[in-house]
Formats: C-alpha cells, structure tokens, sequence
C-alpha cells in the first residue's frame, strides 16, 4: 500500500509537466509578425510562403513583409496585372516561383514592390503576352527560369524588349521546342543558357559566332535532349564544340538523333570528314545529292555529244547505206508490183481455166 502511495506521488509530481509539454500542441501557434495568408502556408518561418494548388485568380494580399522565398503553384493567376504584388511592399524577397498557374499576359510593372528580386520562375506557363515593361521595378534580378513558358506563341521580340534593361546571369529556356539559338534575348554577361530539351538540329556558323561576341565569350549553355542531326552541316558546330567542350557541361553526354547509321552516336568521337551529305527533311538538299545529279548530267552530255560526232564523220558512209536501203526497197516493190500485174491479168486467168483448148 505504502509502494502504491509512493507510485501515486512520483506521477503527480511529473503530471505539470507533461501539461506544459503539451501545451503548444492544444494551443494554435501564435502568428508570426505580418501573419501567414489563409489559402497558403509558411514553412518553418514566415520567411518561405507556398501556396500551392489554391486556385488563386491574384496573388495573396497579406503576404509577410520578411518573406524571402515565395512560391504560388497551381493557381489561376492568369494576367499579372500592374503592381500584382504592391499592395503591401516586400523589400527582402529575393526567389519568386510561379509554376502551373496558367499565366497568360503579364503587364508593365507587373514586379513593382520586389526590389530584392534575384530568381523568378514562370516556367510551365502557356504566355502570349510580355508587355516591354514587364520586368521593370526589380533591377536586381539575375535568374529568370522561362522553361516550356514559350510553346503557346512567339515571344522573342517581346521578350526582346522586356529583357533589354536586366543585367541577367542565368537564363533557362529548356522544353520550348527553339529550332535556333535565341540571339536576341542574350544579353551582355550572360554566364548560363539552358536550352536542353527544345529542336535543335545544330548550331550555325552565324550562331557560333554570336556566341563568340565581347559579352558573351564566357557564356555556358546546356544542350542535352535535342535531335542533333550528325551530317556534314554540323561540322562547323563540331570544330567549335572540340575547342570549346568547357563552355558546354553536358558536350560528353550528347548524342545524335539522325541520320540512321549514326543514331546514339556520341557527338564528341565523330570526325568531321565522317558527316555525310544528305537531303533532309524539310532542309536543303545535301551537296552529295546535288553533285551526283551535277555529274550524271555531264555524263548524259558527253555521251549525247559523241553521238553526233560519230554521226557527223561517217556522213557520207550513212548516206550510201541510205541511198543502197532505198534501192533495195525499190527493187522489191517493182516485184511486188510485176507479180500483181501478172495476176490481175484476164489473159493468164483465162488460160490457166481452160487447159484443154
């Protein structure tokens, strides 16, 4: 009994603190300063906001003002209006991502109230519009992540003209099925493009040698997952892939996607004297094809010239073969028209009727 009534006291004296213990968990967690928004949630600090898969049509309001990580995936945000996120200032964000949230057009000053902006993603967008103006108001953005954001509509000029005045460093441009290198939205002191996954082909001469400008001599970019199509047009971008393999992270892994006999092939064991002409596929056609044609023609010529030549100097020889074949006939149709005179005569056809007058 007196074990028991022991017992009973040593748990009593540990019950006050198991209530504290348990306490936070009874008790919602107090709001952090500037709340977190009702249709997200604030992982670990106020400092990292997702809202994901809200349906969101505008961006939330009350947003904390030390949010430094911001992502809004899965909504419906659709036009990013003027001022989208100056309703209440957020001096420190510096990573905004907007994935899968249909954005369509975004308007001039769009990013006002963001100056410590440094990373933005709209990837996975269906974009039609970018007003010049669009990017505006964040000067110290840096990365700008566009990746399948350009497969709805032609976007280079506008992008063209909203990218004109950003001092970028990382541009990602992956999934956009780019059949060219994008030359006009390489701005000076590009450090990184990543244009894996899109249709290129090769790379031209013209295209090497915008790579190879003041501003862009340090530029990496990323090919991997294009159609490389290994015949002797990308000899020019093969020389320049052999002396520039640092400039490419990924030139050890690409591979060729045509013709058949190189398909899997790696870029990097090829010789240029290798590459093969052929015509391809909506392309022009292949200096191997047009010199056979070139040269079967000159063939057809020679061989039509040394006919009349043949002809011309056994002129005469034709001639008297032709005057004899001439003869010949004549002879053999005055037979033919003796005998049929013979014939048609009644004298002989009488004669040949009575025999025994």
């Amino acid at each position: 009994m007196a074990r028991r009534q022991a017992r009973a006291a040593g748990s009593g004296r540990w019950l006050p603190w198991l209530g504290f213990a348990l306490l936070p968990l009874a008790v919602p967690p107090a709001a952090a300063p500037g709340g977190c928004p009702s249709a997200c949630y604030c992982v670990a600090t106020p400092e990292l906001v997702q809202c994901r898969y809200e349906r969101l049509e505008e961006p939330p309001r009350e947003l904390p003002a030390t949010v430094h990580n911001l992502s809004i995936a899965g909504s419906n945000l659709s036009v990013l209006h003027r001022a989208a996120f100056a309703a209440r200032p957020l001096p420190d964000l510096r990573l905004l991502r907007l994935r899968h949230d249909n954005i369509q057009t975004i308007e001039d000053m769009a990013l006002q109230g963001l100056p410590a902006l440094r990373t933005l993603d709209l990837s996975h967008n269906p974009l039609l519009s970018v007003a010049a103006g669009a990017f505006a108001g964040v000067p110290l953005l840096r990365t700008l992540q566009l990746n399948q954001a350009l497969l709805a509509a032609p976007l280079e000029e506008q992008l063209t003209l909203a990218l004109r005045n950003l001092s970028l460093r990382r541009l990602e441009l992956a999934g956009n099925a780019l059949r060219a290198l994008p030359a006009t939205l390489l701005p000076a002191g590009l450090e990184e493009l990543d244009l894996r996954n899109n249709s290129l082909q090769r790379l031209v001469a013209a295209e090497l040698r915008s790579l190879e400008a003041p501003g862009l001599r340090g530029l990496r970019l990323t090919l991997g997952a294009n159609p490389l199509s290994c015949d002797c047009a990308l000899r020019p971008f093969l020389a320049w892939l052999r002396t520039a393999a640092a400039r490419v992270p990924d030139a050890r892994s690409l591979h060729c996607a045509g013709p058949p006999l190189l398909r899997g092939a790696t870029l990097l064991h090829l010789r240029p004297e290798g590459l093969a002409c052929a015509a391809a596929e909506g392309g022009e056609p292949g200096r191997l094809e047009t010199a056979s044609y070139v040269f079967f023609g000159i063939v057809l010529a020679l061989i039509g010239i040394v006919f009349l030549m043949v002809l011309y100097l056994n002129r005469r020889g034709i001639k008297r073969w032709l005057h004899n074949l001439r003869e010949a006939c004549r002879d053999q149709m005055e037979g033919y028209h003796y005998r049929y005179e013979q014939d048609a005569d009644p004298r002989c056809t009488s004669a040949v009727g009575t025999p025994g007058l």
